[in-house]
């Protein structure tokens, strides 16, 4: 397996993004869930487009897009934080747009999974960040990432559900640099 990797900003993302969407329809196929629906994945993508410092890293076999990470240093006055159902210690959520920055997705394929990609992925987006912590959310039930992210030296933290209609509860994890 020979796979490259590309780093877009959100400008030059947006030559790609009906890719983006069809892989993320494709890896959310089943089961099908009311939050993870086209719609509401171009809004977020959208949303997350127009955040400072927004970064995505894409991976090509032979052309053909695998899989992909994107994420972006979380601003001073940011939502990520909002639908924590865990308490957290006091500054726990404090952010000036340098202290953490946040994966919002990680996703390979199922042909390429369990073949390091998405540990590629994840260090070519963050192998520059100047950031004090990383943090991402993964669904309490996805066992392979959840175990992935702790080998990573991902630690849990708290138990979240975003205001998104339809948001399930994630677990945020924070990786301390």
């Amino acid at each position: 397996m020979t796979v490259q990797l590309r780093t877009y900003d959100s400008e030059q993302a947006q030559k790609i993004l009906e890719d983006l969407v069809r892989v993320y329809l494709e890896i959310h196929a089943t089961p099908p869930t009311p939050f993870q629906n086209e719609d509401r994945y171009r809004r977020q993508l959208a949303g997350h487009l127009t955040n400072p410092g927004w970064k995505l890293v894409t991976a090509t076999e032979n052309g053909e897009l695998i899989g992909y990470a994107y994420g972006f240093p979380l601003p001073p006055h940011t939502r990520w934080w909002e639908g924590l159902q865990t308490p957290v210690p006091d500054g726990f959520t404090a952010e000036d747009g340098r202290r953490t920055f946040a994966i919002s997705e990680i996703m390979v394929r199922l042909p390429w999974r369990r073949q390091g990609v998405a540990r590629m992925l994840h260090e070519a987006l963050v192998s520059d960040v100047e950031g004090r912590r990383m943090t991402l959310l993964v669904e309490p039930d996805n066992l392979p990432a959840r175990t992935a992210y702790t080998r990573w030296g991902y630690r849990e933290v708290a138990d979240l559900r975003p205001g998104w209609e339809n948001a399930p509860t994630f677990t945020a994890l924070v990786l301390p640099r």
